[in-house]
């Protein structure tokens, strides 16, 4: 499936779970609001969700003067990869973590946090760099990034629905057939909210993480130094959640950011490092 037809349909269903969510929160005039919403988030999430994203987490850019280093991996191997050299971000989080945003390899980002600069020695780093180029080479990163803002605006719309429901607001009791009708809705959405966005990484598919490792193995010419980067990543990832950001764009970053979360262990948006690190250390002795 291409990456044009796939952001297509997860507009559409994304789009109809916004709509689903105004009708039921309030009647007609919910129903009219929410299309509005969604049209109005599908153009948005399209043209805007690299800045969404990147705002979300705070995220800075650096120039090459600020991290020489850094820079020459990038251009070195958005060059191996044949596409125009992203700009870099940093976001200032503990967590070790990366991901890469923008509707196409010319308007391509690549934001990596401070943990992730401290931990990893330069060939490690080198190996996220790689698979985060890698996801814009195989232009995975349009689809990533319309389905973390659309699922950030779900979750959001589902507890302005729980909180409507609590003080009684939203549709009124003859369209609802009275407050218990309220407050059942208000469970169901409470539950709906983060199965949705789940549901929603899951339409990224894994298959993706493993062709970006793939790819990034071999865009450095070391499936090694991604293999540890992964390995490490994994075990700071457990103790040390990312802070800032949204459940809902854990699919973007190489590892799952928020790994401590109970949501995130029962719906994990990647494959098991173990996997991962497997298939890398295959293609290392081939």
């Amino acid at each position: 499936m291409t990456s044009n037809l796939k952001t297509a349909l997860l507009l559409a269903l994304l789009s109809g779970i916004i709509i689903f969510l105004g009708g039921a929160m309030g009647g007609k005039t919910g129903l009219v609001f929410a299309f509005g919403f969604a049209l109005l988030m599908n153009v948005g999430s399209y043209w805007y969700s690299d800045k969404i994203v990147l705002r979300m987490y705070g995220a800075q850019e650096l120039s090459p003067a600020d991290a020489p280093a850094l820079h020459a991996m990038v251009d070195e191997l958005s060059r191996n990869a044949g596409i125009p050299k992203p700009r870099v971000c940093i976001i200032n989080e503990d967590a070790p973590n990366a991901f890469a945003t923008g509707r196409n390899p010319e308007h391509g980002v690549v934001a990596v946090t401070r943990g992730l600069m401290t931990l990893l020695t330069p060939e490690e780093l080198k190996g996220v760099i790689a698979h985060e180029i890698g996801h814009i080479a195989n232009r995975d990163i349009l689809v990533q990034s319309v389905a973390g803002v659309l699922a950030s605006a779900i979750v959001m719309i589902a507890n302005m629905m729980q909180w409507a429901a609590i003080f009684g607001l939203g549709r009124s009791s003859d369209e609802e057939g009275g407050g218990g009708g309220n407050m059942f809705t208000a469970l169901l959405m409470a539950f709906l909210a983060p199965v949705a966005a789940s549901l929603i990484q899951f339409a990224i598919s894994r298959s993706r993480e493993y062709l970006a490792d793939d790819t990034g193995a071999r865009l450095c010419n070391n499936p090694m130094s991604l293999a540890s980067a992964l390995e490490k990543l994994n075990a700071y990832s457990q103790r040390v959640p990312m802070h800032s950001g949204n459940e809902a764009t854990a699919h973007m970053f190489i590892v799952n950011p928020f790994a401590g979360a109970n949501m995130a262990r029962l719906f994990s948006t990647h494959p098991p490092i173990e996997e991962r690190v497997q298939r890398l250390r295959g293609m290392a002795r081939r």
